[in-house]
């Protein structure tokens, strides 16, 4: 594909594009939604529960923008609040619990950053997904299906198997914010999204994913069909015991190292 990466970006932001509720509409049977963290509220912005893919039990979660205007603002333009990843994390720890893998849909600018969210441990609630998801003992699987957004995103992230659209992205900061912080500039954005490495093919040169999704016949029965029977097949090469947390881990570990032997 010749797409420059700032088009790809403009892609991955497309309102078009199915949102994470359509997938798992398409690809589950059965879904049951879970609401609220028990602490504080329900956040609308993550949605979750149980279903079963194909005949199996899984726990699915999902970040979700909606697709007209009255879903984005009810779904905070895909922006979790603190009280999302408290319920998403509530949700996995059930799925550790019953035995269930664990299956994530991404797609975020990234978490909300207004004074309400600050106040009610945004930054924490983040920083205990990072930890908790690290040692999970069942299988986890993230798909970046829109923009990867910064700890928002990585907040869901910490899985064993990371994969992303083809014209997914995924960023510590969106293009525009880091030509604001860099040159002042917001309109230099095209130029920052060069330098962020934010593409599918970046992330999986860099090894920060392992499979990179085609978008044929996106929205189509078999598009979701396809996606299905990618997770069965990945599931059933995931075990179940001590030597899970160890693969996660060392995924983890050696993401960045390649580079910092070139230098």
């Amino acid at each position: 594909m010749n797409e420059t990466a700032y088009e790809r970006v403009k892609a991955a932001r497309e309102g078009s594009r199915p949102t994470g509720l359509d997938y798992i509409t398409n690809i589950f049977k059965g879904f049951m939604e879970f609401h609220g963290d028990r602490r504080y509220a329900d956040d609308p912005a993550i949605v979750g529960g149980i279903a079963k893919l194909m005949d199996d039990p899984v726990t699915v979660i999902a970040i979700e923008k909606g697709h007209t205007a009255k879903e984005r603002a009810y779904r905070n333009f895909g922006a979790p609040h603190p009280e999302g990843y408290r319920k998403a994390l509530r949700l996995m720890k059930q799925a550790e619990k019953f035995g269930r893998p664990v299956i994530c849909f991404i797609d975020t600018a990234g978490a909300y950053c207004g004074i309400g969210a600050e106040e009610r441990g945004q930054g924490q609630a983040i920083a205990e997904n990072l930890m908790e998801m690290s040692t999970l003992c069942v299988p986890v699987i993230s798909i970046l299906i829109g923009e990867g957004g910064s700890g928002g995103a990585l907040a869901l992230g910490v899985a064993d198997r990371v994969w992303m659209l083809e014209n997914a992205v995924y960023s510590v900061i969106s293009p525009e914010g880091c030509a604001s912080i860099l040159w002042k500039d917001s309109g230099k954005a095209k130029t920052a999204a060069q330098s962020l490495k934010l593409t599918a093919e970046d992330a999986k040169s860099l090894g920060v994913i392992e499979r990179i999704l085609s978008e044929k016949e996106m929205g189509k029965k078999e598009f979701y069909d396809r996606i299905r029977n990618l997770l069965s097949e990945e599931l059933k090469s995931l075990t179940r015991d001590a030597e899970l947390i160890t693969h996660r881990y060392e995924r983890f570990r050696k993401l960045g190292v390649s580079a910092i032997t070139k230098e």
